[in-house]
């Protein structure tokens, strides 16, 4: 069984004349330890899909389920638990809070969800070695750089070892070479660490390291490409320009 399987995803803001549908009748599985990149021009409805995913927002009609749970007919209680112990998330500015250090901003799920400051604070240092980032434990978002912001939201998202991640346009406020390595990282997650991984990206490049990528056009998936070997940026951009006219 699929970690995640969507059913016929619609969601409509508005009503009457003024109504806009972002998402119409989507559907979408994906296997534990697979990288799916989402891809598509803007207002397609790709961040819509994500938050859908990860139950930051509901559905007008269709179902999400994760790990087996439905996440549209919880209460918004146990929607938020769920959150917390199976679903990880990346964003594009990464999301810190200025007044804690790097430990602590990876430690903040755990905390939340009521476990001890030291053993929090264990495991943030834990996932921290693990993204590559041990020796700026200490150090508050202000003195890190843009990519190394990202990989403390990489070590939050993974500290309560949750099913899913979900990235949205995650190398969207950086430079190439650490793109490159938030790509890497990424990768890294759903190889080595078993992870499902969800992203949003409008870079061609960077949703080459997935294993697949799903297109999406007017809030409907127009294809879907699987990759293999040679992940060839360049094939993925042809192809994401001839979906988008």
């Amino acid at each position: 069984m699929s970690l995640v399987k969507a059913e016929g995803l619609t969601k409509v803001y508005g009503t009457g004349e003024t109504a806009v549908t972002a998402l119409d009748d989507v559907g979408l599985a994906v296997d534990a330890g697979e990288f799916v990149a989402i891809m598509g021009p803007s207002g397609c409805g790709k961040s819509t899909l994500l938050h859908l995913l990860g139950g930051l927002d509901r559905p007008t009609s269709g179902t999400v389920l994760i790990d087996g749970e439905e996440l549209t007919t919880l209460p918004d209680t146990a929607l938020a638990e769920l959150r917390r112990r199976k679903i990880g998330f990346v964003f594009q500015f990464y999301n810190l809070l200025p007044v804690l250090n790097a430990t602590e901003n990876a430690a903040l799920p755990l905390l939340l969800d009521g476990v001890r400051p030291p053993a929090a604070n264990s495991r943030g240092a834990e996932w921290l070695r693990k993204v590559g980032l041990s020796d700026r434990a200490k150090h508050r978002p202000s003195q890190l750089s843009g990519g190394q912001q990202q990989r403390v939201s990489i070590a939050r998202a993974l500290v309560a070892d949750p099913a899913l991640v979900l990235a949205d346009e995650p190398t969207g406020n950086l430079d190439t070479r650490s793109s490159d390595e938030i790509a890497t990282l990424l990768r890294r997650v759903a190889d080595e660490w078993g992870r499902a991984v969800v992203m949003v990206t409008h870079d061609p490049r960077i949703a080459a390291y997935a294993d697949r990528i799903v297109f999406l056009k007017d809030g409907t998936i127009v294809d879907e490409t699987k990759l293999s070997g040679g992940r060839d940026a360049n094939a993925v951009k042809a192809r994401a320009d001839l979906l988008s006219q």
